[in-house]
């Protein structure tokens, strides 16, 4: 006979969300082994003691972490989403009658709470991590990626100059004879780089005009001519031009990255600007990878990088704090000079003919960098037979090398070992893959909040989620084992405490 299903909605029934949900589902795992009760105490202070009470702030995180772990960055589209997902009602403590909170509150709450909120939930993931045996932390990788910011190409304005705004006030307060305090501190739309800076972008603008080549995938024709020093968004300040090899330019935030190397767990990440090189932020990050590696008890011996992250007082900043880098030196520095043989006892250079090259002084490039001067003897230099192929345009050869070269030569030394080729092998391994995962499932494939505050707490948000997630997986793969290597014991004794066969049951068969 066929069935027919007739369906009319029930004014009473009797459901439980807790019946519905299996044992084993994604949510209900995390609700038991995620305990947020700690945010009442962080987020107190940030409330009043009158008005209407706000959303929960157990019941907002648990919003976010939903989102991360669904790969959904809008707040209209999360609400919506949470509402058709039994699972995620049961997790965050809502019936399926229940109203949930407006997409704006949440935006609302997410500015209100400071940084400080979400790296305490991310230190409490970490250190569950931590507990459950998944990070060793004497092994660290750390690496960098551009993030796409909130921001347009199409909206970059031109900075005004500095200097001039403040010759303005200063003769606008000597014709008027009063002392006006203007406050000028602040440098948003305000040219602030150096003399030898504007000049560099000037002639690369110079160049790119006489010569116009248009870069790949730009999506502006004259994409080539913005720079930082000369342009900013006034949608998004903190949002910076960056630009890859082979990719357009684009407004962009820069999102520092350490990976434990045992499970891949991310012991730490931050947000900067995209407009600093690798390099500059490695003393932060280890500074604060090695402070929360301390808290639970554990020590950094190693760290892996890639060459961006290669300069002298990196590598001796990580040899005053006991750690190995394993970092490639960069392209531009020479382990060796053709023709010129250095002594380092003397700490002097020895030219093809003999002649001696002898520490002069410390000097900086224009950058601030910090060099060592080399000069030959005039007396040798002019009436030397190969002057015009070696220094044809000055009276003596000069040589400028970096003053942090032991430093740079003991980092060539360990990356061309057999040790140094695994542990590069090893960060491209263990870093590289998890900034994958957190672009193309962890909602970091843009930043979609303004500010560098509101980048830092979303790229705070999606490791969080990662880290969760590789937490319950291990718990899962755990609880899988030990089951596995109970079973074969339950049935051994099940075995032994069967009665013996009768003989006459034997003789049967």
């Amino acid at each position: 006979m066929q069935g027919r299903k007739n369906y009319s909605e029930k004014l009473f029934m009797n459901f439980q969300l807790s019946e519905r949900i299996p044992k084993d589902n994604f949510y209900r795992r995390l609700k038991e082994a995620l305990d947020l009760k700690f945010l009442y105490n962080d987020t107190r202070e940030l409330y009043g003691k009158t008005g209407n009470p706000s959303i929960d702030p157990v019941v907002f995180f648990k919003l976010m972490l939903t989102g991360y772990l669904e790969n959904i960055t809008s707040d209209r589209r999360l609400m919506e989403h949470c509402s058709m997902r039994m699972d995620v009602l049961y997790v965050i403590g809502y019936d399926i009658d229940e109203q949930l909170p407006w997409h704006s509150t949440i935006s609302r709450t997410r500015q209100l709470y400071p940084a400080a909120v979400f790296e305490s939930l991310f230190n409490k993931v970490f250190n569950l991590c931590v507990d459950k045996g998944m990070v060793s932390g004497h092994t660290q990788a750390v690496d960098s990626a551009p993030i796409k910011a909130n921001a347009s190409m199409e909206s970059l304005e031109l900075k005004k100059p500095f200097q001039s705004v403040r010759r303005y006030f200063e003769v606008v307060d000597s014709e008027n004879n009063q002392q006006t305090q203007v406050d000028i501190s602040s440098s948003v739309g305000l040219i602030t780089a150096p003399q030898h800076h504007l000049n560099r972008v000037k002639y690369n603008h110079d160049k790119l005009r006489k010569n116009p080549v248009g870069a790949a995938g730009a999506a502006h024709e004259k994409a080539q001519l913005f720079s930082n020093k000369t342009h900013y968004s006034p949608n998004d300040p903190d949002a910076r031009i960056s630009v890859k090899p082979g990719k357009a330019r684009k407004l962009n935030y820069h999102c520092s990255m350490s990976v434990d190397t045992a499970e891949g767990v991310i012991s730490h990440i931050q947000a900067d600007f995209a407009d600093g090189r690798d390099s500059q932020y490695l003393p932060d990050i280890t500074v604060k990878v090695q402070s929360r590696l301390r808290e639970n008890g554990l020590h950094v011996s190693d760290l892996l990088a890639d060459a961006g992250y290669s300069n002298g007082p990196n590598y001796e900043f990580l040899e005053l704090k006991n750690i190995t880098g394993w970092i490639p030196p960069f392209g531009m520095y020479k382990a060796e000079r053709e023709g010129f043989a250095y002594d380092k006892e003397k700490d002097e250079f020895t030219c093809s003919m003999g002649k001696t090259i002898s520490f002069k002084r410390f000097d900086r490039n224009p950058d601030g960098r910090l060099q060592k001067s080399y000069r030959a003897s005039r007396k040798d230099c002019i009436p030397c037979v190969l002057k015009e192929s070696c220094t044809p345009n000055l009276p003596c050869k000069r040589i400028q090398t970096t003053a942090y070269d032991e430093p740079y030569r003991r980092a060539y030394d360990r990356q061309q070992s057999k040790r140094g080729h695994r542990m590069k092998k090893l960060r491209q391994s263990t870093v590289e893959p998890v900034f994958g995962s957190l672009v193309y499932y962890y909602g970091l494939k843009r930043i979609y909040v303004i500010g560098k505050a509101g980048a830092h707490k979303v790229m705070l948000m999606a490791a969080t989620c990662f880290n969760l997630k590789k937490y319950l997986k291990s718990i899962k793969r755990k609880t899988l084992k030990s089951v596995a290597l109970e079973a074969p014991k339950s049935l051994f004794s099940n075995f032994i405490a069967c009665p013996p066969i009768s003989p006459a049951f034997s003789h049967a068969f």
